[in-house]
């Protein structure tokens, strides 16, 4: 982050070099203009001041789109879901503005139609996590093709929408599955193991303290306390200067 910020001190101290040159330009162009033109001293400030400001206003916004689009960006996940928890969660994160990514365990899907229509129609990113959260490699093609289908049908009925990408179970994915499959599986960087503990502020720290640029920050939002935690990471890492986006814009790009 230190270097990131540096770079975005060096870009706006080049935009206001750049403002301050352009400036002085269009002032001595104006004065040459004047001079050969014989135009009044009221006409040349009109003239220098409006320059002046559209100048402005062109270098600042180029120096925002800049600082916009080269925002270090980051993706925060939930596995599991969704749950009783999951509102709460989308609660905070509509009110940060944050997309995230949710891959959802069959099971719950058909237990909560209506959360995972909240979830897609919020625009976040929806997964499959399979319908009964199993391993993958103990299942035989057959029954792994069975979990990831029918997971996706769910999803599919409920949003109207295929699902494109797979996050297996305990990270363990089988690839052969992907000559049969048109799904992509999707890992992490950042794990907190949330689930081992409800210390909200140890979760925090320890995602807070990895995060870098292009990481995948793993959370569940099937408990309280991780709900709590991922809203607070949301927060400290907006501070930053992270920018939050969904897992397919990570890859795609």
């Amino acid at each position: 982050m230190k270097e990131w910020k540096l770079k975005k001190v060096i870009q706006i101290l080049t935009a206001c070099l750049v403002m301050i040159v352009v400036l002085n330009v269009s002032g001595i162009s104006m004065k040459t203009i004047d001079i050969n033109k014989k135009e009044s001293k009221t006409n040349r400030r009109d003239s220098n001041l409006q320059m002046e400001s559209e100048t402005r206003e062109t270098i600042s916004r180029i120096l925002n789109e800049q600082i916009q689009t080269e925002m270090p960006q980051i993706a925060i996940t939930f596995d599991d879901g969704p749950s009783v928890c999951t509102p709460a969660l989308l609660d905070g994160l509509k009110e940060r503005g944050v997309k995230a990514t949710f891959f959802l365990v069959g099971e719950n899907v058909e237990t909560y139609p209506d959360i995972v229509k909240r979830i897609y129609e919020e625009g976040h990113l929806i997964g499959n996590h399979t319908y009964h959260h199993v391993e993958i490699t103990k299942l035989s093609d057959e029954e792994a093709m069975y979990e990831i289908n029918k997971t996706d049908e769910l999803i599919a009925a409920i949003t109207g929408q295929r699902v494109q990408y797979i996050r297996p179970p305990f990270g363990v994915w089988q690839r052969e599955l992907e000559n049969h499959l048109d799904v992509l599986p999707v890992m992490w960087t950042v794990d907190p193991l949330d689930w081992t503990t409800e210390n909200v502020d140890e979760v925090v720290n320890k995602v807070v303290s990895q995060a870098k640029e292009n990481d995948i920050i793993l959370l569940h939002d099937c408990y309280k306390s991780s709900v709590e935690a991922a809203l607070r990471i949301v927060d400290l890492l907006k501070a930053e200067g992270f920018e939050f986006v969904t897992v397919d814009k990570l890859i795609l790009e």
